[in-house]
């Protein structure tokens, strides 16, 4: 048995505008789905940057330990003015007391923790991060990282 269904003008416009409504609804959700997130505000931008320390170990052909320590990445660049966070996880070594020249900051990096530093660089340059335990070849130094402060 067949079912025949009449449609009239009215229901074809209702129809059409229904379809209208399910077309621009779905283009609207996609858009907002697409779009970037809004920037924190200017007093809540801050800059957060993660570090780790890291240790190389090998044998030299002599058959003596050869060691030395890092921070990874090796060079962290922030902007002047901006707030900078800086996320740093002890993976190796057991303590990393450290001091970043000229911005007059210092911390302590403990294995299996992470130290957080925060502050606002006022001065461009490139400031150096440096382990007190490993400051030169013969503890594994020097351990360093920059800071570049544009």
């Amino acid at each position: 048995m067949s079912k025949i269904v009449v449609l009239n003008k009215k229901k074809i416009q209702m129809y059409a505008v229904i379809a209208a409504v399910v077309i621009v609804a779905g283009a609207y959700i996609g858009w907002q789905q697409s779009k970037p997130a809004l920037a924190p505000a200017a007093s809540d931008n801050v800059q957060v940057f993660h570090l780790t320390t890291g240790e190389f170990t090998a044998t030299s052909d002599s058959g003596k330990k050869l060691e030395t320590y890092l921070f990874y990445p090796g060079t962290v660049f922030v902007k002047k003015g901006t707030p900078v966070e800086l996320r740093i996880s002890g993976i190796n070594g057991q303590s990393h007391p450290f001091v970043i020249e000229g911005l007059n900051i210092s911390g302590e990096i403990h294995k299996g923790k992470t130290t957080v530093v925060r502050f606002t660089p006022k001065d461009a340059g490139t400031y150096t991060i440096l382990c007190q335990t490993h400051a030169d070849p013969t503890t594994g130094g020097p351990m360093v990282g920059y800071l570049v402060v544009q």
